[in-house]
């Protein structure tokens, strides 16, 4: 996060890493400007229910169970297997896309970025993703701040969610598609140094796993699984993406969840997002737990984030909404 500060998220103003600038990339933020002002109207024609809050809690478990998700680790490489086995097994076509990138510290790791796609050959298609590495430190953490964090809300919950999405996915119009990509590597920056997070969206976005990928929308999730969730407008999503923005907030509100998607503006975050905007053109918002007051959940990058800080019914409101999104897709995705 630099200024875009990266995900380290870090908040530059708080003094230590969680300043608070309006800088939180990946966890950077930054104050707000002119954005389109929050507009909302009903949206849901068609509703669904199947989304298992007990399952994806489940993914979220499973995924922690491997151990800390650090590049180059072997526990790394088991998680990435067992995610691309569940990912063939839900999905039309998957990919394992195996590559290798070099750390802020100039260390090459390697990178997989693993996707699930339903309905390839469709033109007109959605994008849904999550990251699915580990912090290697705690850096917001009085104690052992040198040591690896589990990550059940940063990273798991948003891939929970999407492997939730990917089992319960039946059918879809037959001219949509929809790819589901969990970026690697997302977690290893330095606050202070441009460009460290987000490693495995930069690869995937200068190479896609299809020549010439494009989708017409996206939609990130990160840190979707906290108690007291609060989902604002983060300012780069309502820069290039305000009509998705009211789409999917419309959709949620509509579904009772208006205590989890708030139409509020909130500052910048430099997640995964960036990247595949700026990439591959494609305009993604992020679903994410950040409020430029108050920053990023008090267990962000601490040994607190672990799984009794999982709230079932955060991964309710967030799973349904996007279940619904697939059934009511945007007018501009369905023409």
């Amino acid at each position: 996060m630099n200024t875009p500060l990266r995900h380290t998220r870090i908040l530059l103003a708080f003094g230590s890493l969680c300043l608070v600038l309006g800088l939180t990339q990946c966890g950077n933020s930054t104050e707000t400007s002119e954005e389109a002002e929050p507009k909302i109207e009903k949206t849901i024609t068609v509703q669904s229910n199947l989304f298992s809050s007990d399952s994806a809690y489940r993914f979220i478990e499973q995924q922690i169970a491997f151990g800390f998700r650090i590049p180059g680790t072997s526990e790394h490489k088991n998680c990435a297997d067992w995610l691309y086995s569940q990912l063939l097994k839900n999905c039309d076509t998957a990919y394992y896309q195996k590559g290798q990138t070099q750390t802020h510290t100039s260390k090459t790791i390697p990178v997989y970025n693993l996707i699930g796609s339903f309905n390839p050959k469709a033109s007109k298609r959605i994008l849904l993703g999550a990251h699915w590495d580990s912090r290697p430190i705690a850096d917001q953490d009085r104690t052992n701040s040198d040591k690896p964090i589990v990550g059940a809300n940063d990273g798991a919950s948003g891939v929970g969610v999407l492997l939730e999405i990917s089992r319960i996915l039946d059918t879809l119009p037959s001219d949509m598609g929809l790819d589901i990509i969990f970026f690697d590597a997302e977690d290893l920056g330095a606050s202070e140094v441009e460009n460290s997070f987000c490693l495995g969206s930069q690869y995937w976005a200068k190479n896609p796993h299809i020549p010439n990928y494009s989708a017409r929308m996206g939609v990130l999730l990160d840190m979707v699984g906290g108690k007291d969730a609060a989902f604002l407008w983060e300012s780069n999503s309502n820069q290039w993406g305000n009509f998705l923005l009211s789409h999917v907030w419309s959709i949620a509100q509509d579904l009772g969840y208006q205590t989890y998607f708030k139409t509020q503006n909130t500052g910048m975050v430099i997640d995964d997002h960036v990247y595949v905007y700026k990439g591959r053109g494609i305009p993604m918002i992020d679903i994410i737990d950040y409020n430029q007051d108050r920053g990023f959940p008090e267990q962000w990058h601490t040994h607190d984030d672990d799984i009794t800080h999982i709230h079932k019914p955060t991964l309710k409101a967030v799973g349904h909404t996007l279940e619904n999104l697939l059934n009511n897709p945007p007018p501009s995705l369905r023409y």
